[in-house]
């Protein structure tokens, strides 16, 4: 059974997921693209502890804060 979509500020360091949805304005939704943050992509959480949330996708890391990263939805692998 698949598990339900969650925010990826929820994720633990360590944790992988494919993003399925941005919720987010229409600019921010285009700036996560321009970064790489599309449905479909794997993501890999790197950090998630106090300040920014530090991710993995297609091979580069990013630094996300923390009410950006709530607007990206990923399926936990």
């Amino acid at each position: 059974m698949e598990r339900p979509p969650v925010p990826l500020s929820v994720l633990p360091p360590g944790s992988r997921g494919i993003v399925v949805a941005l919720r987010a304005g229409r600019g921010l939704a285009r700036r996560l693209m321009e970064m790489g943050l599309t449905p479909g992509v794997e993501v890999t959480v790197l950090r998630n502890s106090v300040g920014p949330i530090v991710v993995s996708v297609r091979g580069v890391s990013l630094a996300l804060g923390r009410g950006v990263a709530s607007k990206v939805f990923v399926r936990p692998l």
